[in-house]
């Protein structure tokens, strides 16, 4: 440490970095007695990990206090500014410490941002104990990180820090400020809203706000005056884009049509694609509504295509129009179903020959092999049906499309009831 370091101002946030783990707010079920990294550190062993979670969840304090707790050498490292130069320096500098008889903590920050070769470099290192590796990524790690590696780490996940736990982080604050924030009840709780579970932004706004020349405490306008808003954790080639759009498909095939519209909402605000969002819902009405509701599979069409003649902010107005006619229409997964069933059924049946009573016949030779003989004009038949069989010769006729009882699909159901029964009398 330099000779003026210590008189240097430090941010808020280094100052209150807690000292020992029961002092780190939010992730008990991992840190606490009967977590299973709180076991760990009991029993004196630490095993490799991977720590998954949110910004401002705590990871990287983590990661230094259990070096201290298990009296580790403590080795940073980004994955963002450090390449395999600086990997072999540290692997290195941690062999030497092991033949002196002391461990080391490799702690790797973003982890995800290597690629798969380096990964792998890790292995024999972490293998054959001469470092304890513990990597942060905020990324989903099945996606990010070799299977190899997954293999020789244990994965815990670090929740985002809910209200009581970012209330605890604003009470440490004051007491080291020695000043209560400067924000009526209202505003404080719409400060909780702005931070999303990150503590490293609720302090850095605490710090931002004591910091204000204020008279009366700040309302919430007046705080979103003064706080420029968080941007939405919203990740959208990754994990955050799946999980959103499978909560706004399964909230309409629940028909919970205001869960989807808050979801829907969500993915706009964090900037999804509405041309992605456009489409997942057209697939929704073919998948989830069918025939149920015939337009819903046209709202869709026509949702998109109003978006992409108005664009954005207007254009949104049609996707939540969309979603609330599909959130709102009968379910039916029959035609899906149906479809599935008759794919199934075509691989395995092969190539077989549809039977020649269906075929065309544009040459004689054709006609004299028989190819069209005996069919049945349909709208020569009474009821317009003539009940032919049109499946292949050699193959059992199949019922792949059940239609529910609900929506248009109930009619649907007399139909084919009603051709059933005259297939039946003729026969055939």
């Amino acid at each position: 440490m330099g000779l003026f370091e210590k008189t240097a101002p430090r941010p808020l946030a280094d100052r209150l970095r807690p000292t020992s783990l029961d002092h780190v707010v939010g992730q008990e079920h991992l840190l606490g007695p009967e977590g299973p990294i709180g076991r760990m550190v009991a029993q004196g062993r630490l095993a490799s990990m991977i720590l998954w979670g949110p910004p401002g969840c705590g990871k990287t304090t983590i990661a230094r206090l259990l070096a201290e707790a298990s009296d580790l050498a403590f080795e940073p490292l980004s994955a963002v500014f450090s390449g395999v130069a600086d990997l072999r320096k540290i692997f290195e500098r941690a062999r030497q410490r092991r033949q002196a008889g002391q461990g080391t903590l490799l702690f790797v920050d973003e982890i995800h941002r290597f690629n798969r070769a380096q990964q792998d470099g890790f292995l024999p290192y972490v293998e054959d104990g001469t470092v304890v590796l513990i990597g942060a990524t905020t990324e989903n790690p099945s996606f990010e990180l070799n299977a190899a590696l997954l293999s020789r780490c244990q994965v815990f996940v670090l929740r985002r820090l809910d209200e009581a736990a970012l209330e605890e982080l604003l009470a440490r604050a004051e007491k080291e400020s020695g000043a209560a924030l400067p924000l009526n009840p209202d505003a404080r709780a719409a400060l909780f809203a702005l931070c999303d579970g990150d503590g490293r932004y609720l302090l850095n706004m605490t710090e931002e706000l004591l910091a204000l020349d204020h008279g009366a405490p700040l309302d919430p306008a007046g705080l979103a005056a003064v706080v420029q808003r968080r941007a939405p954790i919203y990740d959208k080639g990754q994990e955050g884009h799946y999980n959103l759009i499978s909560a706004l498909h399964k909230s309409l095939r629940g028909s919970d049509t205001d869960a989807a519209l808050y979801w829907l909402a969500r993915m706009l605000d964090g900037g999804e694609d509405p041309l992605y969002i456009a489409r997942r819902l057209a697939r929704f009405a073919a998948e989830d509504i069918g025939l149920a509701d015939p337009q819903a599979l046209p709202q869709a069409l026509a949702a998109w295509d109003c978006y992409e003649r108005l664009g954005s902010p207007e254009g949104e107005l049609a996707l939540a129009h969309c979603v609330v006619y599909l959130g709102t229409a009968p379910k039916s997964n029959a035609v899906y179903r149906a479809f599935s069933a008759a794919t199934a059924a075509a691989k395995r049946t092969g190539s077989l020959m549809p039977p020649m009573h269906i075929l065309n016949a544009p040459t004689g030779l054709m006609r004299d092999l028989g190819y069209g003989s005996g069919y049945a004009y349909d709208h020569d038949a009474p009821e317009g049906f003539s009940g032919q069989n049109y499946f292949p010769d050699g193959m059992r006729r199949e019922a792949f499309y059940h239609p529910i009882e609900r929506g248009f699909e109930r009619e649907i159901a007399k139909r084919l009831a009603y051709w059933s029964k005259l297939r039946s009398e003729r026969g055939s």
